[in-house]
């Protein structure tokens, strides 16, 4: 009691603070438009979990299956597979949040890590992915908490500190294969064993801590060697990224167009007072490393820095496909470090205002509260990156009225058999449709963009439909019936305006 007592007020600010977190995440958590991945990893789990012989069953696109293998359990809970799928998310940006907190206060102090977790509550950027089924959320949890772990483990050489950080570096692998960049970054530590007393035997014990958290790690990536198809792993990833020998003669090319990505990028999702903490967090880190050489917090900071920087840089060195969610785990350390560059301009605020938290709290809050109004009622007005907005809204990859379709359709069969057709075999289509059709007698045939032969055969017998995108199917068709449309965003650059449509296949 004692210790609540004299810790009441900080203890009230972080409940207020995981409060305002779920009300920015949990509110029409449906709202938004099923994303391609989003469909795929929702329709994984439910196969997984309706056959346990396919508990593996995403290696064989080369994905690690521990998100899918933690949706499973809350389909028992949650009817919609969509807001089951999100909320796994909500919740690992929970845990996130925690570590954010949690970290923040272990580097610097109490009052960097409510500044570091205030920004990790409202910042558009984990607001938006902190919403979606997606598994980068998970990851950025895992990776928030190895850095804390990895930190810990500097000051304290204990065994058991080191096992947990091999469990949750083996975490991050298990549920997406860039978590390797946890491992390659985790020597970068012994900047915080500088000066510690012990000598080489210190180091030696350290190094060898180190040896049992990787070896845990990779113990736990080797068991999905259990599963057939491992070895996709490594050749899907191949698709993702450049190798050396192929950026001989030309090191920048994909360097300096995903340069000028994050350029957009961060400015929207972050916004321009946070990115500015980041900033100053990031210049003040600098400074202190440089006037207080090999002296603690300072080289801590540093950690955290080059840990967020790293994989940035790796990423936008070699990757060949770049999207914001792919930076998503470096973002809760920048937000630290904007939480510790926001405790920097504090001080300086008080020159000009009596009350320079407030000035803060009304420079901080109105363009990230503004994304997140819209994000939770409008998603349509959220001011998005162009490529973000595209993807997520306005391409095939979004998928608008699928719920509404598939009750449509269980209605349908009721009283006779029904076909479906899709145009698509992977992605949104089918699985998106499929995650509300599941354990339903309703036939599903994949097909291309077009309705094919296969689907005008099933509809002489069957009350047959299509599902698929406007722009495909408009006047390449013929003898079918509009049954629902449901319009997708209007693209910013004028062309033509996408829908899902439904259309009943007449015999």
């Amino acid at each position: 009691m004692d210790f609540l007592v004299k810790r009441r007020r900080g203890i009230l600010i972080l409940i207020a603070l995981i409060a305002v977190y779920f009300i920015l995440r949990l509110p029409n958590l449906t709202l938004q438009p099923i994303f391609a991945d989003e469909a795929i990893y929702i329709r994984w789990a439910q196969v997984m979990r309706a056959e346990s012989t396919l508990r593996f069953l995403p290696l064989s696109d080369g994905k690690t299956p521990l998100f899918m293998w933690a949706m499973i359990p809350l389909f028992k809970f949650i009817h919609d597979p969509l807001l089951a799928g999100r909320v796994l998310s909500v919740i690992s940006g929970f845990f996130t949040l925690l570590g954010v907190f949690f970290l923040s206060r272990k580097i610097y102090n109490t009052r960097t890590a409510f500044w570091a977790s205030l920004l990790y509550v409202i910042t558009p950027y984990t607001v938006f992915f902190d919403r979606m089924a997606l598994v980068d959320s998970m990851l950025a949890a895992f990776t928030v908490w190895s850095v804390y772990f990895a930190v810990w483990l500097v000051s304290s050489l204990r065994l058991d500190i080191a096992m947990i950080l091999g469990y949750l570096l083996g975490g991050g692998i298990l549920t997406k294969t860039p978590g390797m960049f946890n491992l390659l970054v985790l020597p970068i530590t012994i900047i915080g064993f500088i000066r510690r007393k012990g000598g080489k035997n210190a180091l030696i014990k350290l190094i060898a801590l180190w040896g049992v958290a990787i070896g845990i790690a990779l113990a736990m990536y080797n068991m999905l060697r259990l599963g057939p198809n491992f070895q996709m792993l490594s050749s899907r990833n191949m698709d993702y990224i450049f190798s050396p020998m192929e950026l001989i003669g030309r090191p920048l090319d994909p360097f300096i167009p995903h340069f000028n990505d994050i350029a957009d990028w961060f400015p929207k999702l972050l916004t321009w007072p946070i990115l500015f903490c980041v900033v100053m967090g990031m210049i003040y880190i600098i400074y202190m490393i440089w006037q207080q050489m090999f002296r603690g917090p300072s080289l801590l900071g540093g950690i955290i820095l080059l840990w967020a920087l790293i994989p940035l840089l790796l990423n936008m060195a070699f990757l060949r496909t770049f999207t914001a969610r792919y930076l998503f785990p470096s973002i809760p350390l920048f937000l630290v470090i904007a939480g510790f560059g926001a405790t920097k301009i504090l001080p300086r605020l008080a020159y000009i205002r009596r009350f320079p938290i407030l000035l803060m709290l009304i420079v901080l809050l109105p363009l990230p509260l503004y994304f997140d109004f819209f994000l939770l009622t409008s998603p349509g007005k959220v001011p998005l990156p162009k490529e973000e907005r595209k993807g997520y809204f306005e391409d095939w990859t979004s998928g608008y009225g699928f719920s509404d379709i598939a009750k449509f359709l269980l209605e349908k069969s009721r009283d006779k058999k029904v076909v479906l057709g899709t145009a698509g075999s992977f992605g949104t289509l089918p699985d998106g449709i499929q995650i509300y059709l599941d354990k339903s007698k309703i036939s599903i045939v994949t097909s291309s963009a077009t309705i094919s032969a296969q689907v005008r055969n099933a509809a002489k017998d069957n009350l047959t439909y299509f599902i698929g995108n406007k722009r495909d199917l408009e006047g390449s068709a013929s003898d079918i019936v509009l049954i629902k449309e449901y319009p997708k965003l209007k693209p910013l650059d004028n062309s033509l305006q996408d829908a899902t449509v439904l259309y009943q296949v007449l015999p």
